[in-house]
């Protein structure tokens, strides 16, 4: 996996998304940005299990309250076009940009 920057999502306390992406979303902007390696991203693609999509980001963060995440385990978000996976070193949220 090449080495990407990522930024938070506003109004979450751990999702990720790619520093350079062109669509709507309500990233910080007010500017840290996070390597591949500080947010403990895996060398290699990872096993993922696929969970059932989500409309927004923020309902990724919902998730640690009723069917809390585990390592792999990777969710569409609708209405930002992308998946993510999660990430157990950061309790978090990363998108998946060397996945196919």
């Amino acid at each position: 996996m090449r080495e990407r920057s990522y930024k938070k999502m506003a109004g979450t306390s751990a999702v990720f998304i790619p520093a350079d992406f062109n669509g709507a979303s309500p990233v910080e902007r007010d500017g840290l940005v996070w390597s591949s390696e500080e947010l403990h991203m895996p060398a290699s693609a990872q096993p993922l299990t696929w969970q059932a999509p989500l409309d927004t980001c923020l309902a990724l963060e919902g998730l640690e309250e009723y069917s809390p995440p585990t390592a792999g385990d990777a969710r569409y978000i609708k209405n930002l076009g992308m998946a993510f996976v999660y990430n157990t070193g950061i309790r978090g949220w990363v998108a998946l940009t060397d996945y196919a």
